[in-house]
């Protein structure tokens, strides 16, 4: 949401081509004039050749003065569908990962199971010497194939839940920065891939622009900030919450963007997951605000996270103040407050109120189960194995 520079230049640029096109036709066609309100002198049946050629002079000096009409004002535009839209939005992504919660769940039990039975079907039945044999079969091709598998297996496995779960992410956006050097999809990602209320397509921008970087620099350093905060936020509250949480952020920062364009009347896009991030960021200072920060470029300096959000709120505030234009500010501050409002009241109001909506779709899934859960158990626990827990 943040990064601009790069589409304020392209903006730039076009527009100095297309004045210094504009002005060209100007002065080669004196009928585009006449259109925009100028008139011929009336011909002087006696004229010298001095004067015709001062008066022509004069016609031409008068044809390089601006009197074409002003370019008509563009209307605010009405916000009221793209707040439908993120309201409808966040409501489906909190009831999406629910479902996808009780689906995990019941796939790990069914995972289990089938572990056991597996585990009692091979036990016994094969010794070393078949696998040495089996191995000694297999090409050097074949060996340094399954040697890669087991080294990616086992650096898998050591990351962290919250890390296995941005890589996703961290995925896709580095697909969509690559959309972004193909020239025949210029066309499709400026109309998709970044924000503008004043413009034709709005809502699904407001979704596709939290995973569209055009600078590799902007990307790294919110891929960065995401990688590390990623363990604490997963940790607090699941991968399937924090997905929730992550996607509406980058919607509801979006908003807070276009209110701000529609009521200061600049409309420019925008693009980048800095709101999205800025939540996760805002999210876990709030919830741990006495943990320890650091830079990675000034390892020997030190805050805690309470005073880092306080800062970055500060900074984005009075960027917002003075209209600083490097970064969409007003989605920064969007993406922060919505984390902060999540953790501190919006999980109770929200995610603790899922249970209805994974009963019916048990009920759906599982017609005539009496209404029991994966697992054994009544159902699901209000805080969803890893939400925020009261102190």
């Amino acid at each position: 949401m943040a990064w601009r520079g790069c589409v304020m230049k392209w903006a730039k640029t076009e527009f100095t081509t297309s004045k210094n096109v504009t002005s060209r036709s100007s002065r080669l066609n004196p009928y585009n004039q006449q259109r925009c309100g100028f008139r011929r002198d009336a011909k002087r049946p006696d004229t010298k050749k001095d004067n015709v050629t001062q008066e022509t002079n004069t016609s031409r000096s008068k044809a390089g003065t601006p009197g074409c009409p002003p370019p008509p004002i563009v209307p605010r535009p009405t916000l009221f569908k793209p707040l439908m839209f993120t309201v409808g939005f966040t409501g489906c992504s909190f009831g999406a990962a629910a479902i996808l919660q009780y689906e995990t769940l019941k796939s790990r039990v069914q995972t289990v199971k089938d572990e056991e039975e597996s585990e009692k079907l091979l036990k016994g039945s094969h010794d070393m010497a078949y696998w040495h044999n089996w191995w000694n079969q297999l090409t050097d091709f074949q060996r340094q194939l399954i040697l890669l598998m087991s080294m990616v297996d086992d650096f898998w496995s050591s990351l962290t839940e919250g890390q296995r779960t941005v890589t996703g992410i961290i995925a896709v956006n580095a697909v969509v920065l690559c959309c972004w050097r193909i020239p025949s999809l210029q066309r499709s990602m400026m109309k998709y891939f970044m924000s503008n209320p004043a413009s034709k397509t709005r809502y699904i921008p407001m979704v596709l622009s939290s995973f569209s970087h055009y600078s590799i620099i902007h990307m790294m350093a919110n891929m960065y900030v995401l990688w590390t905060f990623s363990s604490g936020i997963v940790s607090l509250l699941g991968r399937e919450q924090f997905l929730a949480v992550y996607l509406s952020a980058g919607v509801i920062s979006t908003m807070g963007s276009y209110m701000y364009k529609t009521a200061t009347g600049r409309f420019y896009p925008t693009l980048g997951a800095s709101g999205a991030v800025m939540a996760v960021l805002a999210a876990v200072c709030a919830k741990v605000p006495e943990a320890k920060l650091g830079i990675i470029l000034v390892p020997m300096v030190t805050f805690t996270a309470g005073n880092a959000l306080k800062a970055l709120v500060a900074i984005d505030t009075a960027g917002l103040i003075l209209g600083w234009g490097l970064f969409d500010h007003a989605a920064h501050l969007g993406g922060a407050l919505f984390g902060v409002w999540y953790v501190a009241y919006g999980h109770k109001l929200i995610w603790k109120k899922r249970d209805p909506l994974v009963k019916m779709w048990h009920d759906m899934r599982s017609p005539g189960a009496g209404g029991s859960r994966p697992g054994g158990g009544p159902g699901i626990s209000g805080d969803g194995g890893g939400g925020p827990r009261p102190q």
